[in-house]
């Protein structure tokens, strides 16, 4: 199978998001699914509609649907479709409700969890260890295996979620993570994964436009949890290596590739708990030092904290590519070396600072939900 075969599946699910994102939004609006600006915001427009990740999940069911009908199931592992899509499905549904009605946090949890262990339940699942030095492996019981792989969904599905409080910021970042994961899945041999990387991709891309600065639709948490939950599950699919005997594994070093790809939400999140910790809150409260707000203050704009990000996911992303061609002791050399920039990084730019006081919000534009 060509990489040229990925092209008709990308091309549908691109279309029907792009064609369908207006009329989501024209039901958003009619059930009164709509962005209300308050204080901890950084929208200043109302009624925005949100929902738009319906779109993106519409395109990617429609591509995958597209390719079932003319590769046949089998190209996409049977298994793994339907873990995809069962579990995307729950995942959109505890969005949209969340959208509409707000959820508490443990109910939300609970959604997740759900659509989490339901596609671990179809075999995206972390289950085999390797040391990438040696090469001896070592098969994780059940229960580890499932607490570590719910421990990576929840987690990326999530990062993706606190990310998602500017125009275009959750969306592009997760096509270019997306994007990544795909040609990593493709570079492995990894068809299934490129498959529904691409169609992944595509729904994300044909929406874009409708939410970037300035947006006339919102991703709210239907759109940001099904990012997350695909992108975790792609890495998943692309990070499964296949041994000689046939076993599914996982190296401890090569899943380093999509950690990095995933680096910006990983960090972000990460620094949002141990602000969090600091303070003494609970690490579900929310505030306005994200990295994207401190980029947005220091820049002025909230278009350009947006394309800083892209920037910086786009950088950490080369790095997460050209790991895929390090083994051994070079590739932990490069990753101490990396790891060592990344915290300087967040030093000099003052994002392991807890501000006294929330900042306020710059000039009013049409800036997405906040977390």
């Amino acid at each position: 199978m060509s990489a040229a075969s990925l092209l008709p599946p990308f091309a549908v699910s691109f279309a029907v998001a792009a064609a369908t994102t207006p009329l989501i939004g024209a039901i958003a609006r009619a059930w009164g699914v709509v962005d209300q600006p308050n204080e901890r915001k950084v929208n200043r427009r109302p009624n925005i509609p949100l929902l738009g990740g319906l779109a993106i999940g519409i395109g990617f069911l429609c591509g995958l649907a597209w390719i079932v009908i003319f590769m046949g199931p089998d190209v996409l592992h049977p298994e793994r479709l339907r873990g995809f899509v069962l579990g995307g499905l729950i995942m959109l549904a505890v969005g949209l409700v969340d959208d509409r009605y707000g959820l508490p946090p443990h109910a939300k949890l609970g959604g997740q969890l759900l659509a989490t262990f339901t596609a671990i339940g179809f075999g995206f699942q972390i289950d085999h260890l390797t040391d990438p030095m040696s090469g001896r492996s070592w098969p994780l019981v059940t229960p580890a295996a499932w607490l570590a792989s719910a421990l990576w969904i929840v987690g990326v599905t999530n990062a993706i979620n606190l990310l998602d409080g500017l125009d275009g910021l959750a969306t592009g970042v997760g096509v270019i993570i997306g994007t990544t994961l795909t040609f990593i899945c493709l570079q492995s041999g990894q068809m299934p994964g490129a498959l529904f990387g691409v169609v992944l991709v595509g729904g994300m891309l044909g929406f874009l436009p409708w939410n970037f600065n300035p947006a006339r639709i919102f991703l709210g948490d239907t759109g940001a949890l099904f990012i997350g939950f695909g992108l975790s599950l792609l890495a998943l699919e692309g990070y499964q290596q296949i041994s000689i005997t046939g076993e599914r594994q996982v190296s401890v070093l090569t899943f380093v590739v999509p950690v990095l790809a995933l680096a910006v939400p990983i960090i972000d999140t990460s620094l949002s708990v141990l602000r969090r910790l600091r303070r003494r809150t609970n690490i579900f409260s929310a505030d306005r030092q994200h990295m994207h707000h401190r980029l947005m203050q220091a820049a002025g704009s909230q278009r350009a904290a947006v394309l800083s990000i892209y920037f910086l996911t786009a950088c950490f992303c080369l790095i997460a590519v050209s790991f895929t061609q390090l083994s051994g002791y070079t590739a932990l050399l490069f990753l101490t070396i990396v790891i060592a920039a990344t915290m300087r990084l967040t030093r000099n730019r003052g994002w392991f600072e807890v501000a006294e006081s929330t900042p306020p919000p710059v000039e009013p534009r049409t800036e997405g939900k906040s977390r």
